[in-house]
């Protein structure tokens, strides 16, 4: 999901020259490999659908999105359950980035999503990889997701995966209700 972002030919100004550029959008494609072309020798441009990448198994040290599951997940209603056709976009988008990976290789994964809602979703044993987290800025944060090929997940993210495996297997079987507010609090407010 490369998009009409300058992060690729940045990138490569600052020395990464082995850049494979995907975005689903034919025409997104053709207007940066035709901007770029001449510029940036080595980099190249390809429309692919990130659920079924034509790239050969362990072929790239390093797989980079910035956003592109953001926009995957923009219609969720709750970021604490997401619905089930786009869990399954999100497994088939990082099923792939796992089969391309070399062991060792790494998924780095540059978004606003906070842990507590992005974990849930990359920390599984099916990948075969870790999970580190940093994250950036001062008031507003954004984060960068380190996946490492090949690694174990640790204890704690093992511990979230059979959590959330646990969740899914046994749906709440009532439903909660908030209980009557016993409290007259409007009023005690002095207007």
């Amino acid at each position: 999901g490369c998009g009409n972002s300058s992060m690729s030919s940045d990138m490569y100004d600052a020395g990464y020259h082995s850049i494979t550029n995907i975005d689903y959008s034919s025409v997104c494609i053709d207007t940066m490999s035709a901007r770029h072309d001449a510029t940036c020798p080595g980099m190249t441009w390809h429309q692919m659908d990130a659920r079924q990448l034509s790239f050969t198994d362990a072929s790239y040290d390093v797989v980079l999105e910035k956003g592109t599951l953001d926009a995957m997940l923009v219609e969720e209603k709750d970021p604490w359950k997401v619905s089930s056709e786009t869990a399954c976009l999100i497994d088939q988008v990082l099923r792939e980035i796992s089969r391309v990976l070399k062991p060792g290789g790494r998924f780095l994964s540059v978004t606003f999503a906070q842990p507590h809602f992005r974990k849930r979703l990359y920390a599984r044993h099916d990948y075969c990889w870790s999970v580190r987290t940093r994250s950036y800025g001062d008031g507003f944060q954004y984060f960068l997701y380190v996946l490492t090929k090949g690694e174990e997940l640790s204890p704690e993210d093992a511990a979230l995966e059979r959590r959330l495996l646990e969740e899914a297997q046994d749906p709440p079987n009532e439903v909660r209700t908030q209980e009557a507010d016993t409290e007259a609090f409007l009023y005690c407010i002095d207007l």
